[in-house]
């Protein structure tokens, strides 16, 4: 599903996002730490390397909603964006810092001149934010953002199975509406 807002496109797929060799940058759902972890945290920095936890070492700690930007090492992207999204129901205003996150990475994406980015479903996994309030709050914040920026073109969703795809799809249309 692609969507224009503004003259960027937002496309919403299913797929893993170690493997968007058409996209300049992809967003990492981080730990406060920068280090390798679990879900997406692992599969990116197990696809980058030794030299990604390298590179983002000295940019730790970051905070709920802060995104810091590094090198795409071994993957096919020139730059991941590391974005530390809340835990659900302990970090708080949830959803503002949710939005946070995705408006920190498009920021940081505009300032390097970057005009692709995919973004994974942040806080969805082991921080449990519900699926369905965290796409609508996601799909908002790019929304929202799009008429503002300049070099960023594409925003894809890669979402990693059918259900995660199926409510992404359904925000985006509702907000579309």
């Amino acid at each position: 599903m692609n969507v224009d807002a503004h003259g960027v496109t937002i496309e919403v797929q299913e797929g893993d996002i170690t493997r968007q060799e058409d996209i300049d940058a992809v967003v990492n759902a981080a730990n406060r730490e920068l280090r390798t972890g679990g879900g997406v945290a692992g599969a990116i920095h197990r696809a980058a390397g030794p030299g990604l936890e390298e590179e983002a070492r000295p940019l730790a700690p970051i905070e709920p909603g802060e995104a810091v930007i590094t090198g795409g090492h071994d993957l096919p992207n020139p730059w991941v964006i590391h974005c530390l999204g809340p835990v659900y129901g302990e970090d708080r205003p949830s959803e503002e810092l949710l939005a946070s996150c995705y408006r920190n990475a498009l920021r940081l994406a505009e300032e390097h001149g970057i005009e692709s980015v995919a973004f994974p479903a942040i806080s969805t996994g082991a921080f449990g934010f519900p699926m369905e309030e965290a796409a609508r709050v996601a799909l908002r914040s790019v929304l929202d953002e799009a008429p503002g920026l300049d070099s960023v073109r594409t925003i894809r969703f890669v979402l990693w199975g059918e259900d995660a795809l199926r409510v992404h799809r359904g925000a985006l249309s509702d907000l579309q509406g």
